[in-house]
């Protein structure tokens, strides 16, 4: 059973797995071994403070964007069970009956 590897011509070789501090992980651009490396979030590098600020900034975007939306799910659901509740009718939520 072949794994990772890669088979060519008969031969077996791993493939080149590139080490995570090779390159910064926004613009790509490669980390000198002698230069200041910026690590986010554990194991992320960058090169430079801007990289890793542009990088938290997005992340955060994500998480504001998502945070948002799952409000927003939570007060619809409210507003839904509410609605409901005050007419007498309950909401039920049908699906597929296999035998």
């Amino acid at each position: 059973m072949r794994t990772a590897a890669a088979y060519i011509s008969g031969r077996e070789f791993e493939a080149h797995q590139p080490h995570f501090l090779d390159s910064c992980y926004l613009c790509r651009k490669t980390l000198g071994r002698k230069s200041d490396i910026f690590m986010y979030r554990g194991d992320t590098p960058f090169c430079s403070e801007e990289c890793r600020q542009e990088q938290i900034d997005i992340d955060e975007a994500g998480e504001s964007r998502w945070r948002m939306t799952a409000a927003k799910r939570v007060s619809n659901r409210q507003a839904s069970e509410t609605s409901g509740e005050s007419d007498g009718k309950r909401s039920v939520r049908t699906g597929t009956l296999v035998a």
